[in-house]
């Protein structure tokens, strides 16, 4: 009697969920929770932002499952729409219905207790966007890269405008990052370049940034040449982290973070816990997880079965890398402070949601690669 054999249905999304991805985001979800409860405990109802965070992850996380299961063909068919909300929302907070945030700046909706950062959505709006763009060409001219900085720059000038100089940077390193896999001709990218760096120039020597986020942006570059308070920061952020050693004080010993001598550790500043508390070895381990969600990113890129796929990737895993670059670089006093969160780590859910929602993109390009 022969024996027959079930032949494996390839076209079931669900064989194909990348393991190794949705674990390292687990494990820095819940690294980021013990950081941030290092980073909360001295503080009155410390255990209440704990909570919080954690509610955001679950949130995330369940949006990230849900998000992956649905084939992101589907949700790139809706990027007009998604991306002109987000614009609409982008713009609102620069009217009265908008919050003032600390030195003036205006970014958040506030709702009762909760406060939602409308730039984090729109980082993956814009991104969905250039993907679907980009996507339906086979090679791109001077008019469809002139259409996709449209899209990167709306948002961004926007953005500006709050001012958040740090999340507008973001648009450029994902549109950068996007065009050059795309297929833009070196010709074109060292114009862009040159235009974009002329274009930071002029932001830093324009009156669209207070003298104090002028400050914060140079200090790294010339310590001696800004204010006592402008460096400050940045000396105790690389205080607590070299003080660390190997293994660190161990977690709610480290005495910067006791103490409260490093400014904003919940958020800008969260990486100072992990250097201090768990040392180079802690520290280097949530670095290595993010190396590890950046390889199976760029590997489903790789994976995917057509272009608006890769561009999908591509553009999350270089947010997600000039995130991590820069919050991380701040931190030890190697990039300019901008204020930019840690993915998955920093307090905050705006960023918590983006985020999940993003790598639940990534995931649900490569579960659909062969639907």
């Amino acid at each position: 009697m022969a024996t027959t054999f079930r032949s494996r249905d390839l076209t079931q999304p669900w064989r194909h969920v990348d393991v190794v991805l949705f674990a390292s985001t687990i494990l820095i979800s819940i690294f980021g929770l013990v950081l941030v409860f290092g980073a909360s405990r001295r503080l009155s109802g410390g255990a209440s932002f704990v909570a919080k965070q954690g509610v955001f992850l679950v949130i995330g996380l369940a949006l990230m499952a849900g998000l992956s299961l649905i084939d992101y063909r589907r949700i790139v068919d809706w990027w007009q729409i998604l991306y002109g909300a987000s614009l609409v929302l982008l713009g609102g907070v620069l009217t009265p219905l908008g919050a003032l945030g600390d030195y003036g700046t205006k970014g958040w909706y506030v709702f009762g207790p909760i406060v939602f950062q409308p730039v984090e959505i729109a980082k993956l709006a814009t991104i969905i966007a250039v993907a679907a763009y980009l996507g339906a060409a086979d090679r791109l001219d001077l008019r469809r890269i002139a259409m996709a900085l449209l899209l990167i720059g709306a948002p961004m000038g926007l953005t500006l405008l709050q001012p958040d100089l740090g999340s507008s940077l973001v648009f450029i390193m994902v549109g950068v990052g996007m065009l050059v896999v795309g297929g833009a001709s070196v010709r074109h990218l060292v114009v862009l370049t040159i235009i974009g760096v002329v274009a930071i120039g002029g932001i830093l020597q324009s009156d669209a940034l207070d003298q104090y986020q002028k400050d914060r942006l140079t200090a790294f570059a010339n310590p001696d040449g800004v204010s006592a308070r402008a460096r400050y920061n940045v000396e105790q952020a690389q205080t607590a982290i070299s003080s660390g050693g190997l293994t660190g004080y161990g977690f709610g010993r480290g005495p910067s973070t006791r103490l409260g001598y490093v400014p904003a550790q919940r958020t800008d500043f969260i990486f100072t816990v992990a250097g201090e508390e768990f040392g180079f070895l802690g520290a280097g381990s949530l670095l290595a997880l993010y190396s590890v969600i950046t390889w199976r990113i760029w590997r489903n890129a790789q994976m995917a079965r057509d272009k608006v796929g890769m561009l999908l990737c591509v553009g999350v895993m270089s947010m997600l890398l000039f995130h991590i670059f820069e919050n991380v670089g701040m931190n030890l006093g190697i990039m300019p402070i901008t204020g930019i969160p840690l993915p998955l780590v920093s307090q905050g859910g705006s960023a918590v949601v983006s985020s999940c929602a993003a790598l639940g993109l990534v995931q649900s390009v490569h579960m659909h690669r062969y639907a």
